[in-house]
């Protein structure tokens, strides 16, 4: 077996109208579609290594599939260029800086497909012992995540007072207070 036994990974998506999903990840991905037919588009990227299809299939189409996608990028700076080239055409749904989510420090924006497929693209700063309650379970989304017109900026931490080695104090759910 080679050192790189999976050299390119593929996934495949259901959409419900495939010329919506065309027009977003081309400028998402920022190229076109290596194979297009009716009812389905693939794109073959090769930096990193992915096949994603999706195929037009209304029925088939399940809300963010209980998770997400994403790319690590590797600096700060490539997020930020990234970001504001998403800004642009008004793909950035969030905008998270010097947040802890599973349970490492991140620089991250958000971009939603028309199917709500949500991607992360994000810069690894470092592990951390806390991991940001919104991010949790459904009892720490209950108590911990701030009102719907609440502007994520204001729950987000900076990360010059995040300490990695112990949790983190936070205005909305403080560890070990019984509410996560």
């Amino acid at each position: 077996m080679s050192n790189n036994p999976f050299p390119r990974m593929h996934v495949s998506l259901y959409v419900k109208n495939i010329e919506q999903t065309v027009k977003f990840y081309n400028t998402f991905f920022g190229q076109e579609p290596s194979k297009v037919k009716p009812f389905y588009a693939k794109y073959t990227l090769e930096s990193p290594s992915l096949i994603i299809s999706f195929v037009e299939n209304p029925e088939r189409v399940q809300a963010n599939f209980g998770g997400h996608l994403g790319f690590q990028l590797e600096t700060k700076a490539e997020v930020e260029e990234r970001m504001a080239a998403m800004k642009v055409h008004n793909l950035v749904s969030l905008e998270e800086m010097g947040t802890a989510c599973c349970y490492a420090v991140q620089d991250k924006f958000w971009a939603t497909d028309p199917d709500g497929v949500q991607w992360e693209v994000y810069y690894f700063h470092a592990d951390s012992e806390f991991n940001d309650p919104h991010y949790s379970n459904t009892e720490a989304a209950a108590c911990c995540m701030p009102q719907a017109e609440t502007k994520a900026a204001e729950m987000l931490i900076p990360l010059s007072e995040i300490n990695i080695l112990t949790p983190a104090d936070t205005s909305c759910c403080k560890p070990g207070s019984g509410c996560c």
